[in-house]
């Protein structure tokens, strides 16, 4: 499972996908874009526009499903109620949690994130300024090396605000992406064409 609020998708959550497909030789791979974030402090883009981005920047991978059941959900959107879920779906499975080193350190603040290290078999991406991922409360991750891009959806999105069009867009998210993020008018500040 790899969660987040994609919002949007970039170039760097592609690259992880591809590296974690590869080098955890992965049959399946839920991408899964939150439904209620409870632990960010701005709103999110409605979830019907992160969705149909996943789908646009995941759409060549076989082993990539793109998973709605947060989106569908109400309430707050936590990641032991979906690893629950899906721990129904492949009871023979390991399940594993696909995350960047950040979100490894904030862990601790999660909903029940000692059930959620019951579940599934944590693997940390390191991300460019986070610090590099410790063991929490004695249990270490797997750590995925990769070469990280330096991109954030906070980048993509002040990008879209200050006007970017499709090709400076699609140096950070897939050209499928910048094409859907212009055609929307996702992101603009109030008052831009």
């Amino acid at each position: 499972m790899f969660g987040g609020a994609f919002d949007p998708p970039h170039r760097g959550h592609g690259a992880l996908v591809e590296q974690a497909l590869r080098q955890l030789a992965l049959t399946r791979l839920h991408v899964v874009p939150t439904g209620q974030a409870w632990h960010k402090a701005r709103a999110l883009t409605p979830g019907a526009h992160r969705l149909a981005m996943c789908c646009l920047a995941f759409a060549e991978g076989p082993a990539v499903q793109i998973d709605e059941r947060e989106l569908r959900r109400s309430g707050p959107s936590y990641t032991v109620d979906t690893l629950t879920e899906l721990r129904t779906l492949y009871p023979d499975a390991e399940l594993i949690l696909l995350m960047g080193a950040d979100q490894w350190a904030a862990l601790p603040s999660w909903h029940r994130w000692r059930d959620v290290l019951a579940l599934a078999t944590p693997v940390v991406a390191h991300r460019p300024g986070a610090p590099q991922p410790a063991a929490l409360h004695g249990v270490a991750p797997h750590l995925l090396p990769w070469a990280a891009l330096d991109l954030s959806s906070t980048a993509v999105r002040a990008a879209a605000a200050a006007g970017a069009g499709v090709a400076e867009l699609a140096r950070l998210v897939p050209l499928a992406v910048a094409r859907y993020i212009v055609d929307h008018g996702l992101y603009r500040s109030a008052g831009q064409p």
